[in-house]
């Protein structure tokens, strides 16, 4: 019995934390209405609240599901700290799970000179390509980027703006950011693990699991604000909102890794702030809105920005710390991505009503499911064109991509731009390309100069 103890702790941590949760659910779901409504979901009572403060509230009540993970994860994590349990434990499936979330691998050793050598090889085999193969290449890439990203530019302002009917004639909304995200994440981690079972990466996983539960916090975040900032904006504003990241981005590289950056990035994100400004002054519909309803949609767009910079930052130090392959980092993510959202759906009874929405609007199934389809094969397509052409030619086709998707939305949904919005937009592109001309200039200089260093003899 003493041997199943620590189990025993573990397992009611868990147990105890979420009927806390549990009982403080019900107590928010009485105060909001009124009397305690069996037929009523928090979800459903959440939703009833005013259309311009409901995504605050929202958001409390999303972040309240995702302490269902949080809360046991800590005290779990604490516990094992204190008893050296991983130490002394009985070797168990909860024991091999816990060890894996909070140590990793222990029994990884460090690539060796032969792994880095194929590693090498197999970055160097485009070089062998003739011509014809490498414009074959690069045009498959384009077609998939652009394929994959305009469908789901195109399908996510749909499902979250557009009139679904049902059965019998009724329109409505589907108004469940959160649901979307689960969404697309399940199917993101599936992609990828089933990638992985079929390519495994080249070096076995060392880093632990709780590690990327951090940067997944910040995913899902990023990706409900960027959502729900489609409720209050339009998709060319949320698209051009995506081209200044560049600046929290460039923020969270001086506060957490103390990077430096040449003048020229300064100068390409104060060209990318002022084509924003014209282009949300010049854009009608923002004209049209209320004021409160305009800087809702300008503060979820910043918040997306603030949290999907800190993803990428904190991703990137993930990479230099553990030297795991991107199809990792994105199954780790992932994972935990749809843990959250799972967790925070059910304490809200999000799934209930998102699938009772889904049984009655069968074409908002069809395009959730194409939606998430095309979400998880673009990561792919974003892995495959860096790790084949790298990071300019990338972000090259991206930045054409958001070109196309500003056009694709004005022309299908007939958004309407004004002279001075326009002018903002092309500011916009003509900064993205020339951060990424001196990028590459500055990278060619310095290249020069190491290679005409005067070799010492020895």
């Amino acid at each position: 019995m003493g041997n199943r103890a620590p189990e025993l702790v573990i397992c009611s941590f868990i147990i105890v934390s979420l009927l806390v949760i549990h009982f403080f659910s019900d107590l928010l779901r009485i105060s909001l209405g009124g009397n305690y409504l069996l037929d009523m979901t928090l979800s459903q009572l959440v939703e009833a609240q005013s259309k311009d403060y409901a995504w605050l509230l929202k958001l409390l009540v999303n972040c309240f599901g995702y302490s269902c993970v949080f809360v046991p994860g800590y005290l779990i994590y604490k516990y094992v700290q204190r008893t050296n349990y991983l130490e002394r434990g009985n070797k168990t499936f909860l024991h091999t799970a816990v060890n894996m979330c909070i140590t990793g691998n222990s029994s990884y050793e460090p690539v060796d000179v032969v792994h880095i050598g194929s590693g090498t090889a197999e970055r160097d085999r485009p070089s062998k390509r003739t011509s014809s193969q490498e414009a074959v290449q690069l045009f498959w890439c384009f077609g998939g980027l652009m394929v994959s990203y305009l469908t789901w530019g195109v399908l996510q302002e749909k499902v979250m703006t557009q009139h679904y009917y049902n059965f019998s004639g009724e329109s409505a909304k589907f108004k469940d950011s959160q649901f979307l995200v689960f969404a697309n994440r399940l199917l993101a981690f599936f992609v990828a693990l089933v990638y992985l079972q079929w390519q495994p990466a080249p070096t076995r996983h060392r880093a632990p699991l709780y590690k990327y539960s951090f940067a997944s916090f910040s995913n899902i975040m990023s990706a409900w604000f960027q959502y729900e900032a489609l409720k209050f904006v339009n998709f060319p504003t949320q698209v051009l909102a995506k081209s200044c990241k560049i600046i929290p981005v460039m923020l969270m590289g001086k506060i957490m890794s103390k990077a430096k950056y040449e003048s020229y990035e300064y100068l390409t994100a104060l060209l990318i702030s002022l084509g924003m400004i014209f282009f949300m002054s010049g854009s009608s519909e923002n004209n049209k809105a209320s004021g409160v309803t305009t800087m809702t949609g300008i503060f979820l767009l910043s918040m997306y920005m603030v949290f999907d910079s800190f993803t990428a930052n904190w991703q990137g130090s993930l990479f230099k710390s553990y030297g795991m392959s991107s199809l990792q980092m994105m199954c780790g993510v992932n994972l935990f991505s749809s843990i959250f959202t799972g967790a925070s759906l059910s304490m809200q009874g999000g799934f209930m009503d998102s699938l009772a929405f889904a049984t009655e609007h069968p074409k908002f199934v069809f395009d959730m499911v194409i939606l998430s389809i095309c979400s998880a094969v673009g990561q792919l397509f974003i892995y495959h064109t860096i790790d084949v052409f790298g990071p300019v030619v990338f972000t090259i086709i991206m930045t054409l991509r958001q070109a196309a998707a500003i056009m694709l939305s004005c022309f299908i949904y007939q958004h309407s731009i004004s002279v001075l919005g326009i002018f903002g937009v092309l500011i916009v592109f003509v900064a993205i390309f020339l951060r990424v001309y001196c990028n590459q200039r500055l990278r060619a200089k310095r290249k020069r100069a190491e290679a005409n260093k005067p070799k010492i003899a020895v």
